[in-house]
């Protein structure tokens, strides 16, 4: 249709789902689902380490404003990995694809790697204004099970590119 931004699926080009994200050159690709907040506030994380969380309450990948966040968790209760692991590898440069449900990929490019306490996560990470970001969040160490396990969170910033 002419003057719309709708797909012919109902959703605006900046709205459509994320279904896959993939870092191939650490080998990360995980299936993405929607994830809302726990009864706490805090972002809901897949319990599965091979899925990733799409914080549905901000922007979706490929939105043109905003930072679209992704979750997911660096290992499960046994220690063995989840795909959110290998973004302890990940460095500048590096390319992340996220496959969406009906639309094309969106492809960026990582900018930043940092590591912050759990409980100083910047609210800039969730902002749904501002220059367009993906922002992929997993647990990193300290771990200390007697003070609920990891104690710090490993924060990823990418941004789009016209690959």
């Amino acid at each position: 249709m002419p003057g719309t931004t709708q797909s012919r699926f109902g959703f605006s080009a900046a709205s459509v789902p994320p279904e896959r994200v993939q870092v191939p050159g650490i080998g990360l690709d995980a299936r993405v689902r929607p994830v809302g907040v726990t009864g706490q506030g805090a972002v809901t994380v897949p319990a599965d380490p091979s899925v990733a969380g799409w914080y549905r309450y901000g922007p979706a990948p490929g939105s043109h404003e905003g930072s679209a966040v992704l979750v997911g968790h660096v290992d499960d209760e046994t220690g063995a990995l989840g795909e959110f692991a290998a973004l302890y590898d990940v460095r500048a440069g590096d390319r992340v694809e996220v496959r969406r449900t009906h639309g094309s990929p969106v492809v960026y490019r990582v900018v930043s790697r940092t590591t912050v306490p759990k409980d100083e996560l910047p609210p800039s990470v969730f902002r749904r204004t501002g220059a367009p970001v993906l922002t992929l969040i997993t647990c990193a160490p300290p771990f200390e099970p007697e003070r609920g396990g990891y104690l710090a969170n490993l924060v990823v910033t990418a941004e789009p590119t016209r690959e």
